[in-house]
């Protein structure tokens, strides 16, 4: 077999993005095995990681950057090794474009640009809020345009990204099965609490927050029959609601999930929510935890209300669904169950990969 190679050019070190291990990291092996050998170039190490995303350390960032700046230049001035050069979000953490210009013309390569955010809208994190000047969210357009072809998590997505470019395919987020298997639970003894738990980074827990009415409404209804557990990389704890803070571990974070027995994914009704690709509702349903989402954006294109899982929006609706699941185990069981087969049938790697090596094959036809 002719192998070809695909350049990843990656902000984050391997496995440590989410965007980027349930986007592009976890179509490796399948890749390999019909001829495509991903090759990933990263910027930020584990030690440069905790300077960059905390509060000050100015003098680290800036030779952080500077430090990025030379590693990702040689990495696309030596691109033209390469066949396939896709690019997460960005190549660089600043508003140019200037290395996507450099990878596309100073080589052969053809360019695949992939996201699963609403990108193009200012977004900075709390520790870099300073920086937000050096960000550049219309970049985004100038990204679509140089690619050869788009991939985006979602239809929102879709629909910004074919203003700037037609050749776009929308491709979820996927779960990779052999990481994500699912045992038979325990029998627990009937005054076993109900966990009703959260997971994701610190970053997005604002997301979680927006959910507390509704669970401190179910603490107060229900007592010592629920419990309550987020999986964050940080700990977490708050002073209104008794909180479980599981520390995030690749290793073991479908195992953690599945010590849930509701996982709810609340999301504010705004444009960024709307680029959300239900990571975090996609994870529960794969460890057959049934999932309450928030009713917008792409969770409502995951969710069959009532079949695979249910759909919120607002205290009220929060509280009447997580209340439906407290009080029924089996309606638990049934809705965990038909999200698993969910994730078997359209958001699994080992159904995904395929779209990807169908949509390689076109790119490297084009002219």
């Amino acid at each position: 077999m002719n192998t070809k190679k695909v350049l990843f050019l990656a902000i984050h070190r391997p496995r440590r993005s989410p965007s980027q291990r349930y986007r592009i990291e976890c179509y490796a092996d399948y890749w390999q095995q019909n001829g495509f050998t991903l090759h990933q170039q990263y910027l930020i190490s584990a030690a440069d990681d905790a300077y960059m995303y905390a509060p000050g350390n100015l003098l680290p960032k800036v030779g952080i950057l500077l430090k990025s700046a030379l590693k990702r230049l040689y990495h696309v001035l030596t691109a033209h090794q390469y066949h396939l050069i896709i690019i997460q979000r960005e190549a660089f953490m600043l508003g140019t474009a200037f290395f996507e210009y450099c990878a596309r013309y100073c080589s052969k390569a053809k360019i695949i640009f992939d996201f699963d955010d609403a990108i193009w809208l200012p977004n900075v994190s709390e520790a870099n809020r300073q920086w937000a000047f050096l960000k550049n969210p219309r970049k985004t357009e100038t990204l679509l345009r140089l690619a050869h072809a788009v991939v985006v998590g979602n239809h929102y997505l879709a629909q910004y990204a074919c203003i700037y470019n037609p050749r776009t395919i929308v491709i979820p987020s996927a779960i990779d099965l052999r990481q994500y298997q699912p045992t038979p639970k325990p029998t627990l003894p009937p005054n076993t609490p109900v966990c009703i738990g959260w997971s994701g980074s610190a970053t997005t827990m604002p997301h979680f927050e927006t959910a507390l009415p509704a669970l401190q409404s179910i603490e107060q209804k229900y007592a010592n029959k629920v419990r309550f557990a987020v999986i964050t990389n940080t700990p977490y704890h708050h002073p209104n609601l008794p909180v479980q803070s599981l520390l995030w571990n690749p290793e073991t974070e479908a195992a953690d999930i599945a010590r849930f027995d509701i996982g709810i994914m609340p999301l504010p009704h705004n444009e960024w929510a709307l680029g959300k690709c239900s990571m975090k509702g996609l994870q529960y349903m794969a460890m057959t935890v049934p999932a309450v989402l928030e009713r917008i954006g792409a969770n409502t294109e995951v969710i069959q209300e009532g079949k695979n899982g249910l759909l919120a929006a607002g205290t009220q609706e929060w509280v009447q669904q997580l209340s439906a699941l407290i009080e029924n185990p089996a309606l638990r069981t049934q809705l965990g169950n038909q999200g698993r087969k969910t994730i078997e049938q359209g958001y699994a790697v080992q159904v995904l990969y395929h779209k990807w090596l169908s949509l390689f094959e076109q790119v490297l036809s084009q002219s």
